[in-house]
């Protein structure tokens, strides 16, 4: 494990390969937390989990928009950030599709995803998704039309359930739709208030209400 206390340094040793996972606080000297990132994601999907201050749900949304893979508020337990790694890097482990969908490929309502190759299309078109959108994708096109709670995706993905202030499952979904979804046409992936989310089936579901 290397350290670096200075943002400079840090962008460095992190955009360098054979990196697995980095560990990047909000405050750095020389270049911040957010801005590092910010320019390592030009050039790599190294998986991020940023350190942020307690209570400062800001600075959270930023880095979960940034295209950090998770968080975790300061003062922690040490304990709580050696099973965070584990659990983001369990999802950049090459491993089979899920169980009885081996190279099973999926289109639905526009968007053909392939567990194979990890590729995702939206009409056409390839969408360049994270290791962690593809599989929140993976899991709401494998139950299209049915809603998965938070916890569902949580618990899944992290290895933990959902609190009320986690916004990191709400961001990526929210990135999911960014780059899946065109205009104000109909949604893909619906938000069932107080339950979870809901990937469409058609054209039809995804209208608005």
């Amino acid at each position: 494990m290397d350290c670096e206390h200075e943002g400079h340094r840090g962008l460095q040793k992190a955009a360098q390969p054979g990196v697995d996972l980095v560990v990047l606080d909000v405050m750095l000297p020389g270049l911040d937390g957010f801005e590092i990132l910010r320019r390592l994601r030009r050039e790599s999907k190294v998986p991020v989990i940023m350190l942020t201050a307690r209570g400062e749900d800001v600075d959270r949304i930023v880095g979960l928009e940034l295209g950090a893979d998770d968080y975790l508020p300061k003062p922690f337990n040490p304990r709580e950030l050696a099973a965070r790694i584990r659990a983001v890097l369990r999802r950049y482990e090459v491993r089979p599709p899920l169980e009885g969908h081996a190279g099973q490929r999926l289109e639905i309502n526009g968007v053909a995803l392939d567990p194979g190759s990890r590729e995702v299309h939206s009409r056409g078109k390839r969408v360049e998704v994270t290791t962690f959108e593809f599989d929140i994708l993976e899991m709401l096109m494998r139950a299209a039309g049915r809603v998965l709670s938070r916890d569902d995706l949580m618990e899944n993905l992290y290895n933990r359930k959902a609190t009320p202030f986690d916004r990191s499952i709400d961001m990526h979904i929210s990135h999911l739709r960014k780059k899946l979804e065109e205009g104000e046409g109909p949604s893909l992936i619906k938000t069932i208030r107080g339950v979870g989310y809901q990937f469409c089936r058609t054209p039809e579901e995804g209208a608005p209400e």
